[in-house]
């Protein structure tokens, strides 16, 4: 069999593949079967990622890899439970004189950041109501920085470089183009909510500027974006004199965008904005995955289950698209 070079979304079950991966995550686990101890890895490069097993692990390769880090690998792709998994044969951590650029195999938004936050800046810009506008202005463009890079997850879906910026873009045009069927929505709310809705992710996760989160903060694990986002409307608001009800409004709709206690929101939508914002955010979100999943499922076949889609499997279908 010979042996080939190729991205993960490239991968075909049977093919022998030697290369260098993104070690998106490792641990060392021990076999239920046989009590014997393997690596568990998630590797990734720019085009997707593959979940990848070590069967064979010695006292001397138990700690040797680190997540974050790139390793040159030889394997087998081979089909499991509806998915492909790479089983690894040979591994080693990369060396100076491999040459190899870290950026080049981290996942990234498909636009760059600095073309998505102008646009999504133009959605400010446009806003009538002075308060909305002043209280969302300044909260994203202090935001900057981050937003560059940090993805919208640590896991699931827009868990990429620039993800978070990607996911606010793609929902800003849903929602504009909703809004010219539902026209009594107020879109100035509507397009606050969308962008506010998931902004202080950035205090709620660690990133580093690869888009690669490695915990989440002790005020995200304590408090979470939904609380940090309404504390800081509540915080900008006051600074700026705002409406009191424009405050209470945007926090309505950052409040209720999970819909569900049980995900964190502690009051359901209670006006047509924050219902709509709740289901741009699920459309979104499902959809990533779903094309996702299906780019890295073969035709004709169904794919893993999938959490962030309440377990279910994609089946990705042989029909054509027509252009």
């Amino acid at each position: 069999m010979s042996i080939q070079i190729k991205k993960i979304n490239d991968f075909v079950a049977g093919e022998k593949i030697e290369g260098f991966f993104l070690i998106k995550s490792v641990e060392c686990k021990t076999a239920n079967a046989n009590g014997k101890k393997y690596l568990d890895f998630l590797l990734g490069d720019s085009t997707g990622e593959i979940s990848a097993k070590l069967w064979e692990v010695t006292g001397e390769t138990e700690n040797a890899f680190k997540d974050n880090k790139i390793i040159k690998t030889r394997g087998t792709v081979v089909s499991w439970q509806g998915a492909l998994q790479f089983k690894i044969e040979k591994l080693r951590n990369v060396e100076p004189s491999d040459n190899v650029k870290i950026e080049d195999y981290v996942q990234t938004a498909p636009f760059e950041s600095q073309y998505m936050f102008g646009e999504i800046n133009k959605f400010i810009d446009n806003m009538q109501n002075e308060d909305i506008r002043n209280i969302v202005a300044y909260l994203f463009e202090s935001s900057k920085e981050k937003l560059m890079y940090y993805p919208a997850a640590k896991k699931h879906h827009h868990s990429i470089r620039g993800g978070l910026l990607y996911h606010i873009m793609t929902m800003l045009n849903m929602a504009e183009k909703l809004s010219s069927i539902y026209t009594f929505l107020n879109k100035d709310l509507l397009y606050a909510g969308v962008i506010l809705h998931d902004l202080a992710k950035i205090k709620e996760m660690d990133s580093n500027e690869l888009g690669i989160v490695s915990d989440y903060t002790i005020e995200g694990t304590l408090l979470g974006h939904i609380t940090q986002g309404v504390k800081d409307v509540e915080v900008v608001g006051e600074e700026f004199k705002a409406d009191r009800q424009i405050i209470i409004l945007l926090q309505h709709m950052i409040l209720s965008h999970h819909y569900e206690p049980e995900y964190g929101s502690p009051v359901k939508p209670m006006i047509p904005e924050a219902e709509m914002l709740h289901y741009l955010d699920i459309i979104d979100a499902r959809m990533y995955d779903m094309k996702r999943v299906t780019m890295e499922t073969p035709k004709g076949e169904f794919s893993e289950r999938l959490w962030s889609l309440e377990n279910r499997r994609v089946y990705n279908h042989c029909i054509e698209k027509k252009e």
